[in-house]
């Protein structure tokens, strides 16, 4: 074996090994279990021949954290927009965010705002080696979003106005950026999704109380038990500019369709939180979530 004892040549083949799992991790979680371009053009045409279907029947995930891609790829092929434009808040490094898939594959228009600025270096590093995004690279950009900035960075970046897609997932005040978002005529999206408290029941209208400086990743150990964020109804009665229409199968991510676009019909809050999953985070975890400190909304 040239000099090289086998234990030798199988420890550097588990390094180059651990290298290379490495290297493709990134990859992986962006394109897993996903459809590419050329079937979600097929998917599109068979859409507006279908369109009344299931959620849960229409799910793929190549970047959302769930199956949130195929439903918002569902959503705009009844909308019939192609190449339109995001806001998506707390996206994260953008390699698993709600709004990737659509300007990944279909060259959508996006701001991604995240507080992190090792986040956001990680995500730009990402997407100028993928050879869709190489050009004009993330549209990352970091910001700590408060109710009281975020109209200005929304602003200042070329974001007001109509926009296709407004996604919220902040894990903490989510209920009160969308509030300054919608009511303060900042932003008028085609579609809305909003991450929900599925601990919460579905009579509750509640949302933790309004915090500048909220940061779910703090030591506060109420926040790793699900001290964060607001129930399904307070989205509901918030948005009265739009329907809601489902949720994924999971019950963790609503969709919101601004009113007089579709036929697709409106859905229960309580509908949107039968999953297993939902139940499950419920019984654990709201008798003790209702001792807490909650805004009635």
């Amino acid at each position: 074996m040239n000099g090289y004892s086998y234990s030798a040549l199988m420890k550097v083949a588990a390094r180059l090994r651990t290298k290379a799992e490495t290297l493709t991790t990134e990859a992986q979680n962006a394109r897993r279990s996903g459809a590419d371009r050329g079937t979600q053009i097929l998917l599109r045409l068979r859409y507006k021949e279908m369109p009344n279907l299931p959620f849960g029947e229409i799910e793929f995930r190549n970047f959302s954290q769930n199956g949130e891609d195929g439903i918002l790829l569902y959503l705009f092929s009844l909308l019939e927009v192609v190449e339109g434009r995001a806001v998506e808040i707390c996206a994260g490094h953008g390699i698993e965010c709600n709004s990737a898939n659509l300007v990944v594959h279909w060259g959508w228009e996006a701001l991604w705002l995240d507080g992190s600025p090792d986040l956001v270096a990680r995500g730009r590093n990402y997407f100028r080696r993928i050879p869709e995004t190489m050009r004009l690279g993330a549209p990352l950009e970091q910001a700590w979003v408060t109710r009281e900035n975020v109209g200005s960075l929304l602003r200042d970046r070329g974001f007001t106005g109509p926009v296709d897609l407004l996604s919220m997932d902040m894990d903490g005040m989510d209920y009160w950026i969308v509030r300054e978002l919608i009511q303060g005529g900042h932003v008028n999206p085609s579609v809305v999704v909003v991450e929900y408290q599925n601990r919460i029941p579905a009579d509750r209208a509640i949302t933790v109380p309004y915090s500048e400086d909220f940061d779910r990743q703090s030591e506060d150990p109420r926040f790793g038990q699900g001290y964060f964020g607001a129930s399904l109804l307070a989205y509901q009665k918030l948005l009265t500019g739009h329907k809601l229409v489902g949720a994924n199968r999971e019950n963790t991510n609503a969709f919101f369709l601004r009113n007089g676009l579709t036929d697709l019909p409106e859905v229960s809050v309580e509908s949107c939180l039968q999953s297993r999953w939902a139940t499950v985070q419920r019984e654990r975890w709201w008798s003790w979530l209702q001792k807490l400190e909650w805004i009635e909304v």
